[in-house]
């Protein structure tokens, strides 16, 4: 393959696409963290006032909002050690693999930020409901559950896709994903190697 075809497959601005998506991921899941923190804050605080003996039993649903943003977090750190750029002449970083990550990061900072709302708008009812009437405490717990879930998924998926790799065939010969590759077509033998079939002759 020559090198401008490979420059299509591996072009420069493909580790662009992949830091775009661990930025998404942290960002998206974190503006979901704060907004699910800060809804369910103020309702934890406005019945605090009345009974706060109650305050540090009704606090899950500000823990659980601030386990979005990890979940972004982990996707971002994944994503960023994955991302090669440009070693010697050969280009690392497929498009393919760019898009791959693009797309685990929209898909876990996204689902992130839905749960995000989602755990704000019950925690806040539910908080204010647990005040009135402590038989409810139970359904909020489930609910907040469920909304939980929604974050969990995108994490699930946004693992999957970033496994997603590919390199281009017919890359520059030594080089897969921007590192040396030893032996085989193309690479010269290591030492190691070379005493190792000098001692079979």
């Amino acid at each position: 393959m020559s090198s401008a075809d490979s420059l299509s497959l591996c072009p420069t601005y493909a580790p662009a696409l992949g830091f775009g998506g661990a930025m998404i991921a942290l960002v998206m899941a974190c503006v979901g963290s704060a907004y699910g923190t800060g809804k369910a804050a103020m309702g934890i605080s406005t019945i605090g006032v009345e009974q706060p003996d109650i305050v540090m039993k009704n606090i899950i649903p500000v823990v659980m909002a601030g386990v979005l943003g990890i979940y972004g977090l982990i996707i971002a750190v994944i994503i960023s050690n994955q991302i090669v750029g440009v070693v010697g002449n050969a280009v690392g970083y497929s498009l393919f693999t760019g898009f791959a990550h693009l797309g685990a990061g929209l898909c876990c900072g996204m689902s992130g930020l839905a749960a995000g709302v989602a755990i704000g708008v019950a925690g806040d009812a539910g908080v204010r409901a647990v005040a009135k009437q402590g038989k409810m405490y139970v359904g909020m717990v489930l609910i907040l559950i469920f909304a939980e879930a929604l974050g969990l998924y995108g994490l699930i998926i946004g693992l999957i896709m970033t496994s997603k790799n590919s390199e281009a065939p017919g890359q520059t010969p030594g080089f897969a994903r921007g590192h040396p590759v030893r032996g085989g077509a193309g690479g010269s033998d290591s030492r190691e190697d070379q005493k190792r079939k000098n001692s079979f002759r």
